[in-house]
């Protein structure tokens, strides 16, 4: 009952903020100079590389349900409308097998930061509505059924190990019986074939609802870095769906250097598959969000003047299923970063922990991997931008300027080619200097009719991806 009569006094004071006026069509962060974001940006765009955390009550269910696996497709964070459960019956299912232990969070965070990740990344709430923070709006969190705050532990550690720290949140709530998604879609809430209060919806209560919850984790956990809303369809997105600039404009006066992603809006002509690519960069300046966010694929070209991050599972599900065996090899997981990096975009890679916070073996030894090949070559990551070049047949580059006003092009060697020679597209005048990353070995570097040759010889010093420094004297002059 207190929790109740604490809910409709949030509700009033949101709708208090939304009678305060916001009739326009910007948020207030639109008039933010470029000089402002790109203060506010930098740390991230320096970071290159961060670990994603899928976990929720689903993460228990491990992709079972009522003793029968569940297709993967989608991942398993969606596993209650897959099998078209009502919130009470997910709820009486999951709840039992969701048992967090008290070290999960120490373990996650000192794992991210030994894979080289900069920044973390975690499910506040997932589409089903469970809440993983103390929330005074709701009684589906863990402060209610778990009576721990497992946000606090989690930022918490997170902060013990130098990491930044990301929210991600879902706008849409299965669980909340207000919530007005597509009439055309199925929800499981409420209980099959009972009404809704008179007879409808009234999405104006759930989105009081959602700017409430949102205002808790903004106001209640310190600096808050990055926000990772998630997700809108082409016709229900922005002011209509979730009152968006007034949502982000509330979070930026709780936190201004957040940076916030895209995903409170969708432009008709893009779908799904669309997300991150050309398609639909009209809606992805700083107005709708600060970066753009391909998913499940990095972009042929990178996105060139945008800020971007590819987000990607080790295997196929983002939320733990015990059945999905299908991991993705440590080269690949590698290459992707290397790939991601050289194009100017951020690599966000997904673990999906079990009911307890367990990560699965198969992660841990992956991200161990990755952690050893940064402990060595992760100056060729951080703070690098895309490379100047168009398509290189041996593998990647990536570029920094160096305090002294040269260039360092790093060249990652993913094919050895077979005549000991990398061959770069720049211009005969160009005066470089070559050695091998790990060890410091200087190569010999010679110049020709519009290339510049670095003679790397046969050993390799990775199997995965080695690195090469080039440092250029002057501007670089590509000849491609």
């Amino acid at each position: 009952m207190i929790k109740r009569c604490i809910v409709l006094t949030l509700f009033s004071i949101v709708l208090t903020f939304s009678i305060r006026g916001h009739a326009s069509d910007k948020p207030s962060s639109a008039t933010e100079s470029s000089q402002q974001r790109d203060s506010r940006m930098q740390w991230w765009r320096d970071a290159r590389f961060g670990m994603f955390v899928h976990w929720g009550l689903y993460s228990g269910l491990a992709g079972t349900w009522e003793g029968k696996p569940v297709a993967t497709q989608g991942g398993m964070e969606w596993i209650q409308q897959r099998v078209k459960a009502d919130t009470a019956t997910y709820a009486k299912n999951a709840i039992p097998l969701f048992k967090p232990k008290e070290d999960f969070a120490t373990q996650w965070a000192q794992m991210a930061k030994n894979a080289g990740c900069r920044y973390l990344v975690f499910t506040t709430k997932h589409h089903d509505g469970f809440a993983l923070h103390d929330s005074k709006v709701s009684e589906f969190d863990a402060g209610s059924v778990l009576h721990r705050d497992l946000v606090k532990e989690i930022v918490d550690a997170c902060r013990k190990e130098g990491l930044r720290v990301g929210f991600y949140h879902s706008v849409i709530d299965w669980h909340h019986d207000q919530y007005a998604y597509l009439l055309s879609k199925e929800l499981p809430y409420p209980l099959k074939g009972q009404p809704y209060p008179n007879g409808h919806r009234d999405h104006e209560k759930y989105i009081q609802f959602l700017h409430a919850q949102a205002n808790e984790l903004m106001s209640n956990y310190g600096q808050v870095d990055v926000v990772w809303w998630d997700y809108s369809s082409t016709d229900f997105q922005g002011e209509r769906a979730w009152k968006a600039f007034e949502l982000m404009d509330r979070v930026k006066e709780k936190q201004p250097q957040i940076i916030m992603n895209n995903r409170l809006f969708r432009i008709p002509e893009a779908g799904f598959s669309g997300m991150g690519t050309h398609a639909v960069t009209d809606q992805l300046d700083p107005t709708y969000g600060d970066f753009i966010t391909p998913e499940q694929h990095i972009p042929a070209t990178g996105l060139p003047d945008l800020d971007w991050e590819t987000c990607m599972t080790m295997n196929t599900t983002w939320g733990f299923s015990e059945h999905d065996h299908a991991w993705k090899s440590d080269e690949t997981l590698i290459r992707n970063l290397i790939d991601v990096a050289s194009k100017g975009g951020n690599y966000l890679l997904n673990i999906g922990p079990t009911g307890d916070g367990s990560v699965p073996e198969e992660s841990i030894a992956s991200l161990k991997v990755i952690g050893d090949w940064m402990k060595t070559n992760g100056e060729a990551i951080y703070g690098t931008k895309a490379s100047p070049f168009e398509k290189l047949s041996w593998g990647r580059c990536s570029q920094k300027s160096l305090p002294d006003g040269k260039t360092r092009l790093y060249l990652y060697i993913f094919d050895w080619p077979a005549d000991g020679k990398l061959i770069l597209p720049l211009g005969t005048n160009t005066t470089a200097t070559a050695r091998q990353h790990a060890d410091g070995k200087e190569l010999r570097v010679t110049s020709g009719p519009e290339q510049t040759t670095i003679l790397v010889g046969e050993p390799l010093l990775h199997n995965i991806a080695t690195v090469v420094e080039l440092d250029i004297d002057g501007p670089l002059q590509v000849s491609q």
